[in-house]
């Protein structure tokens, strides 16, 4: 066998393609999309040799990431496509820099032309397959009109809600239908927290005009996650100047965010009133038809045959986000597939009350400061109270952020059962701990942690320790 496989041998190049594809999709089961659009898509394989796989990298920061936390889950799962154990080699690109494609589906390329687009959407995020219900309408609109007119009246588009809701998908389409037209269409995408790493990089390295000219270029302007930046004063100041280079200059530019502008507190006032200037729009949770529509979509691209009674059994069992659904749909016929039988509800239904059984009530105040103050080793009283000691006071936030979070209540509703405080004060604790948040990752993992215990149910044992301000 030869060392290295070249681009020109088809079946090889074919048969490795698919085991990665294969992984990729395994991993991304099993690791939040953030870290899979920051670390792991950006991977691709470069050849074979023997039982050990290449595998390019875009920087060194990526590759030592990989190496410390994904190499052996990597290497377990192609071992399992290929047949055989296998090992890779992970290869920093010459010149690589870490970008962001999002590709679920890797195919083996010569490196493009330098006139060509940087970025290249995935293939299998398109308008034609994004699936429009009551709770999207808005935003796949917009998001078509950005794509038929960049730069024209919906400048810039701004579509926000909760993760797994088809922002991503969207951003997507608009590049692929821009590039269906424009093949060579400059278009840049990256997440918030990729362009914030790599302008403090640029700032480090003294490559901070070649940094502005590779964003400023672009003739649109996809930007994922926008509240990544929340805290971070200074790229919010470079975003809010390239923001208006390209507004002058009649580029596109579509923000994705998890709340609306006006939620993003600790946004600098400037940036924030620029984002609220075109059309806001947001994705809600789809309603049950529209769940059966997305069920038979993702079905029918995986070749799965799905009656409507199974579809609607999945549908009315996962009240959630589109990934959760496709979860579902998954799990569902792998059973079929091991137990070799058809995908009927007497199939369908014991898998969903094994591993989706009805979703609980969404979480109440008396709940949160429980989970809380448990943790913290405060009452809920406390919580509540009027003390003023600086661990009560951070719990009474934290408590008063996640009631916020999940529950959507108002300002004047949440101040009210805390003991009656005014909704200023639930304002201020938000806007506090959405800073914190920004500034400190270990304070943020806690807050996170604090969340899943109160939405999955408290489990203290998972306990990692009190959170302190």
């Amino acid at each position: 066998m030869k060392d290295l496989f070249s681009n020109s041998d088809d079946t090889e190049v074919s048969a490795l393609s698919q085991h990665w594809n294969a992984v990729i999709e395994r991993l991304g089961n099993e690791y939040d999309e953030r870290w899979m659009l920051r670390f792991v898509r950006p991977l691709r394989p470069a050849g074979q040799t023997g039982d050990k796989v290449l595998i390019d990298v875009p920087s060194q920061f990526t590759l030592d990431w990989v190496r410390n936390r994904l190499q052996d889950t990597i290497e377990q799962f192609l071992s399992d496509e290929i047949g055989r154990p296998i090992s890779i080699e992970l290869r920093k690109v010459q010149g690589g820099r870490d970008t962001v494609p999002s590709n679920e589906s890797v195919v083996i390329t010569p490196s493009a032309p330098s006139n060509q687009p940087s970025f290249i959407p995935n293939p299998n995020y398109r308008f034609d397959n994004f699936v429009v219900g009551q709770s999207n309408r808005m935003a796949h609109g917009g998001a078509q009109a950005v794509a038929n007119d960049p730069g024209g009246q919906f400048n810039p588009l701004v579509i926000y809600g909760r993760s797994g809701m088809g922002k991503t998908h969207l951003l997507h389409s608009i590049a692929n239908e821009m590039r269906r037209h424009r093949p060579n269409v400059r278009v840049e995408y990256l997440t918030a927290q990729v362009f914030a790493e790599e302008f403090v990089i640029a700032l480090q390295t003294n490559k901070i005009d070649a940094f502005r000219r590779r964003i400023r270029s672009a003739e649109v302007w996809l930007v994922d996650d926008i509240q990544m930046v929340l805290g971070k004063d200074k790229t919010q100041e470079e975003i809010f100047h390239t923001f208006n280079f390209l507004q002058q200059s009649g580029r596109q530019m579509v923000f994705t965010a998890d709340r609306p502008p006006s939620e993003l507190f600790v946004m600098n006032d400037r940036l924030r009133s620029r984002l609220e200037a075109g059309l806001v729009t947001d994705i809600r949770l789809p309603d049950t038809e529209t769940r059966i529509a997305i069920l038979n979509t993702k079905a029918q691209s995986k070749g799965i045959e799905l009656s409507f009674e199974v579809a609607l059994a999945i549908a009315e069992a996962i009240q959630d986000d589109v990934r959760h659904l496709e979860g579902a749909l998954t799990t569902v016929a792998a059973e079929a597939s091991l137990s070799g039988q058809p995908i009927t509800l007497d199939l369908v239904q014991p898998v969903l009350a094994r591993s989706y059984s009805r979703q609980r009530p969404k979480p109440n105040m008396n709940l949160i400061i429980t989970v809380v103050g448990r943790a913290e080793d405060i009452t809920p009283e406390e919580i509540v109270g009027d003390s003023r000691r600086a661990p009560i006071v951070m719990a009474r936030h934290i408590s008063m952020y996640i009631q916020r979070r999940i529950t959507g209540d108002s300002w004047k509703h949440i101040g009210k059962q805390f003991g009656g405080r005014d909704h200023t004060s639930v304002l201020h604790a938000v806007q506090k701990i959405d800073a914190m948040i920004a500034a400190d990752p270990a304070f943020a993992a806690k807050v996170a942690w604090l969340t899943q215990l109160v939405t999955d149910g408290p489990d203290l044992s998972r306990q990692p320790g009190p959170v302190r301000g």
